[in-house]
């Protein structure tokens, strides 16, 4: 009689196994590009609303999600700002395919309030600021890592002024971090994401104006399920490629596949 507590704990325990499982599967990670903070997260919102089903965003840089899921990382789903970290790890065979091109991205400069500098996106203000001397620090992403933060150095180098800027640049670990420094009085501004700039809470602490989209390579977004996805993991990621999600990332300024 002794051993039926154990039994039945054992027992009840078998029994909660299937409904544990499930409700782990309803919570994949998902790994995101910094600039999609507010875009993806109004996506997994409406996703929810709609599937009662939830997923867990981690945003940070491409480069460095690329690097974990490599190394064995948690992560069911990468939306990566660079598609050539998708193209890496599906040769390496950690991804279910090569994914799908969910968007385009934009760069801007912006500027918070008080700064010496013009938003002015063909960055000649900048230029005549530089010269001056009143530009101490600018804010972008890491170019080690952070394809915004390549983007960005590409533009000052086609407006000719990277080898003077370099010095004076702040470094944000990813272009949301870049957007931080940018506006927060860090620095006097800064190139960033333009979905990150239209959002209302960056949108209300400066001023921007988009840099032509030829002074850098496309920042062609890519995403893609890993070896590890799960069902819910697999329904976001149906999810992203349909009318209203894509809606949504049509508001934050990305250029959507096919337009």
């Amino acid at each position: 009689m002794k051993r039926l507590p154990s039994l039945l704990a054992a027992f009840l325990l078998v029994l909660a196994l299937p409904a544990l499982a499930r409700a782990q599967e309803k919570a994949p990670v998902v790994a995101a590009a910094a600039d999609l903070q507010f875009a993806l997260t109004e996506a997994a919102d409406l996703f929810t609303q709609q599937t009662g089903k939830t997923v867990r965003l981690s945003f940070g840089s491409s480069g460095n999600f690329h690097r974990q899921i490599a190394e064995g990382g948690p992560y069911e789903l990468y939306l990566s700002a660079d598609e050539t970290y998708v193209f890496d790890l599906a040769k390496a065979g950690l991804t279910l395919d090569e994914g799908k091109l969910y968007a385009v991205g934009r760069i801007v400069l912006i500027v918070p309030p008080g700064s010496p500098l013009k938003p002015d996106g063909s960055l000649k203000d900048l230029a005549a600021q530089l010269k001056n001397g009143t530009v101490a620090k600018f804010a972008i992403a890491n170019p080690e890592h952070a394809p915004y933060g390549r983007a960005a150095r590409s533009a000052l180098k086609s407006a000719g002024l990277w080898s003077e800027i370099e010095s004076k640049l702040i470094l944000g670990e990813n272009v949301s971090q870049a957007a931080q420094y940018a506006t927060s009085g860090s620095a006097q501004g800064g190139i960033i994401a333009y979905s990150l700039a239209l959002s209302p809470k960056v949108s209300a602490l400066g001023r921007f104006d988009l840099i032509p989209a030829d002074w850098h390579d496309p920042l062609r977004q890519r995403m893609a399920l890993t070896k590890k996805a799960g069902a819910t993991a697999k329904a976001f990621y149906e999810f992203l490629q349909s009318p209203p999600a894509r809606g949504i990332f049509k508001r934050y300024g990305f250029v959507l596949p096919t337009e």
